[in-house]
């Protein structure tokens, strides 16, 4: 899409409780489509939640205004006035903005809705699917249901999946409101060696311990770089992930595997860590605002996920051109094919996870083709360009008819 300002093009808010520096999947996605919106010429808003009070309450986000609402650190009463601070601004800034896109369907939504009232299009995105999903937490948490009942005033609903979108239509939101769009990643350049060398570089300064891992080994072998990006968290197989490693790294001593992200396993993933001695080849690093660089420093990407979406690491990992090995859930089914651009297995099979590895890491030409092929599929099917293009068609015309109905 060209970049022009000829026609007027609308402003957008986006709504995501967590944002930078707390970002997984879902906050990286609404990330993506905000930066490209302004990007083509569009105005774009984040609106987020204050979770620490020593962060600035607002900042700017690759060119994106982002406004962070006050939230106490007070778990009932915290997500309350998060609440009433969204709903206040949103309706103290309504000239601000031409149409509202939330990502989960859950109590940002929810003030959303209410706080709008019809005066400008909402989207609402599911973000999740399965037992971590947007429609089961609806049934399982609290005011959950009434949350739900509030939504249905929504304009328009997008399932980012197959499944999710299923999900919706099963969960009784208005079937003729209901958008399969499928969430989109930036295509990065090429993998080749330079780039990995620069990027591999690059990651060295970011975290100093990195240095001596990254440089060949004694007798000139180069170091192996496995990449996990994502939430730490119990459903993403991560438990399993370090009992693979512990086999791996009998094989290839100079195989190391990088846990990108935060969440609440954090700990536990620390002390299985220790335990298993694998401290100096499992290493977490954190949250990235970009894991461009993390994945072209790479050889070799590892979803061992027992739900998933629509998984936007994934996607990343296809984009960049990487060798991927991935549960066989539903969702990943979706982005790759069994033996064409990955290698999956059945969630939790330790054993099969293992081989997956160690055929990757045994097959290079093996190995390469998966990548080119799984490239191939992000670029046609799942680019960022495409997936803007989808949510810019609904919004324009959820506008169009508002403005059509306002007429005398």
């Amino acid at each position: 899409m060209e970049k022009t300002r000829s026609v007027k093009k609308a402003r957008v808010v986006w709504i995501s409780r967590r944002f930078w520096p707390l970002v997984g999947g879902a906050e990286r996605m609404i990330g993506y489509l905000a930066a490209a919106w302004a990007e083509q010429g569009g105005e774009s808003i984040i609106l987020t939640a204050q979770w620490d009070p020593t962060w600035p309450r607002e900042i700017c986000f690759h060119q994106v205004p982002v406004i962070r609402m006050s939230q106490p650190n007070m778990r009932f009463w915290g997500t309350l006035r998060y609440m009433q601070a969204l709903g206040r601004w949103l309706r103290q800034h309504r000239e601000r903005y031409d149409c509202v896109c939330v990502s989960m369907l859950k109590h940002d939504a929810y003030a959303a809705v209410r706080a709008v009232g019809g005066k400008r299009p909402i989207l609402l995105r599911a973000e999740g699917g399965g037992r971590t999903g947007d429609c089961y937490w609806q049934l399982e948490a609290r005011c959950g249901r009434r949350i739900k009942y509030r939504l249905m005033q929504a304009d328009a609903f997008i399932g980012p999946s197959q499944a999710i979108y299923r999900e919706l239509q099963a969960a009784g939101y208005p079937r003729s409101r209901i958008h399969y769009i499928p969430n989109g990643v930036p295509i990065p350049p090429a993998p080749d060696a330079a780039r990995r060398q620069s990027a591999r570089a690059a990651l060295a300064t970011l975290h100093l311990f990195l240095q001596g891992i990254l440089r060949p080994g004694p007798e000139g072998t180069m170091p192996i770089l496995a990449v996990y990006t994502g939430r730490l968290h119990p459903a993403k197989g991560l438990s399993e992930l370090l009992a693979v490693w512990d086999r791996i790294r009998l094989r290839w001593p100079q195989a190391h595997l990088c846990l990108a992200g935060e969440g609440p396993m954090r700990a536990e993933l620390e002390a299985q860590i220790a335990e298993r001695n694998l401290t100096g080849r499992v290493h977490l690093l954190g949250v990235f605002d970009s894991v461009e660089d993390l994945l072209a420093a790479a050889d070799l990407f590892i979803l061992p996920s027992y739900e998933e979406g629509m998984s936007l690491a994934l996607l990343e990992a296809m984009a960049a051109g990487l060798p991927i090995v991935a549960t066989e859930i539903p969702g990943n089914r979706q982005l790759v094919r069994d033996g064409e651009e990955a290698l999956l297995t059945p969630p939790g099979d330790v054993d099969a996870l293992t081989a997956a590895v160690s055929r990757i890491l045994s097959e290079p030409a093996f190995a390469e083709q998966l990548g080119r092929a799984a490239r191939q599929r992000a670029e046609t099917e799942f680019s960022l360009d495409y997936c803007l293009q989808q949510h810019q068609a609904l919004w324009e015309g959820l506008v169009h008819q508002r403005a059509q109905s306002l007429l005398p």
